[in-house]
């Protein structure tokens, strides 16, 4: 049983603190769409996330391989830190690719998508949260479940936008830049479903 491992505490911290990091970045792509003027400021923000999700990571990763006895299995820790980092990277990479192709006004799929990503993580961190007992596993399983519909959800903004891009009378240039940012918010969204997978994994193994 879980309770009969003995546990040091610090990855359960770690991961706490990737999770929040991960909705902070989240919250600050939905910001920077819905208030494009403020986009200077808000792209260096999420560029600063970015990189303390690195850090996190990184940290995570050293104290895992330094630690003779850990609360949960290695593999899993590796996993569940790494999967976390991979959504503010995707976010972050679409961030750059608006900044790369000079967009000068996002699209409204764009800001769903954004809300949708935002619904992901917040379950995400609350799911996380729930890691450091894993006395309510079952409430962590229902959560994990609330991912995927969130995932499912921005599987379908994603479809909607990339037929609208291609119903539209827009320039060929644009369709390849808005196709390139849809794909990486909803790969985001993606990985939110990959930590989802992760953290179930982690519950049915160790209660």
């Amino acid at each position: 049983m879980f309770g009969l491992i003995p546990r040091d505490v610090v990855f359960f911290d770690f991961f706490e603190r990737a999770a929040d990091n991960v909705h902070e970045g989240a919250l600050a792509v939905r910001e920077l769409l819905e208030n494009f003027g403020e986009a200077p400021v808000l792209v260096e923000k999420i560029r600063e996330i970015e990189h303390r999700g690195d850090s996190i990571t990184h940290e995570t990763l050293r104290r895992v391989y330094g630690t003779f006895i850990t609360p949960i299995d290695r593999e899993d820790i590796h996993e569940l830190v790494c999967r976390l980092d991979d959504v503010i990277d995707f976010a972050d990479g679409a961030v750059s690719r608006i900044v790369l192709y000079k967009v000068s006004e996002p699209t409204e799929d764009a800001k769903a998508l954004a809300r949708s990503l935002c619904k992901s993580t917040e379950v995400v961190r609350e799911a996380v949260r729930k890691l450091r007992t894993l006395q309510k596993s079952e409430e962590i399983l229902k959560l994990c479940v609330q991912v995927h519909t969130h995932e499912n959800e921005a599987d379908r903004i994603y479809q909607h936008a990339i037929a609208a891009l291609f119903e539209s009378q827009g320039s060929p240039l644009d369709v390849i830049k808005w196709k390139d940012i849809y794909q990486e918010l909803e790969l985001a969204t993606d990985r939110c479903e990959d930590v989802a997978n992760v953290i179930e994994g982690i519950v049915l193994k160790n209660v």
